[in-house]
C-alpha cells in the first residue's frame, strides 16, 4: 500500500465508507449490525469533527468515527468510536493512523475518554487498540443475540493522560 493519508470524512466518501462498513459487518466479528445504514443516518449519528478516512492511491481504505455516548453534560467528554479497514488493506497501518487521528482530534476538543465494544473473537481489533493505549475495562457477557447466538462484548477505553 502506498502512503496512507488521513482526511476528514465527507459525504463524497459515503459510498466507500459504507462499502467498507458492510464488508466488516459481513465478516461477522465487528458489530451486532446486519446492514450498513443509509448515509444520512450514518452521518447524523457521528460527530462531524471526529470522523476520518484513510486514503491510499486516491481510494478510501478505512474509516473511523466517534459518536456521543449521552446528551447528559456529565458525559460531554466521553465518545464511542468505530474503526473499519478494508479487508485488502489490513495490517498495513491504516487502522493505527486512523486511531491516532481520532485521539488527536478528541484531545484537542477536551474529550477525555474514547470507548468501544469489540467481540472477543476480533483479535486484530484488540491488538490494534491495545497498541494505541486502550485498555480492557470489562466483559459484557451475553450482551446481545447475533445471528441466533449470544455474544459477549469486551468494553475498552482510552483515557486521555492530558485531560
Amino acid at each position: 500500500m502506498s502512503a496512507v493519508q488521513i482526511r476528514p470524512m465527507t459525504a463524497r466518501h459515503a459510498p466507500a465508507v459504507l462499502t467498507i462498513y458492510q464488508a466488516g459487518i459481513d465478516e461477522g466479528n465487528a458489530t451486532f449490525e446486519t446492514r450498513a445504514p443509509a448515509w444520512d443516518q450514518f452521518s447524523a449519528s457521528r460527530l462531524a469533527g471526529h470522523r476520518y478516512v484513510a486514503v491510499s492511491q486516491d481510494e478510501v481504505v478505512g474509516w473511523i468515527a466517534a459518536s456521543a455516548v449521552s446528551d447528559r453534560c456529565v458525559y460531554a467528554g466521553v465518545v464511542e468510536h468505530s474503526v473499519y479497514v478494508h479487508p485488502g488493506a489490513r495490517g498495513q497501518g491504516a487502522g493505527r493512523r486512523l486511531l491516532d487521528a481520532l485521539i488527536a482530534s478528541t484531545e484537542a476538543a477536551g474529550i477525555w475518554t474514547i470507548q468501544s465494544g469489540i467481540f472477543p473473537e476480533n483479535a486484530a481489533s484488540a491488538a490494534l487498540h491495545q497498541a494505541a493505549g486502550f485498555r480492557v475495562v470489562g466483559i459484557r457477557e451475553r450482551l446481545g443475540l447475533h445471528h441466533g447466538r449470544w455474544r459477549d462484548v469486551v468494553l475498552i477505553e482510552r483515557r486521555s493522560p492530558a485531560i
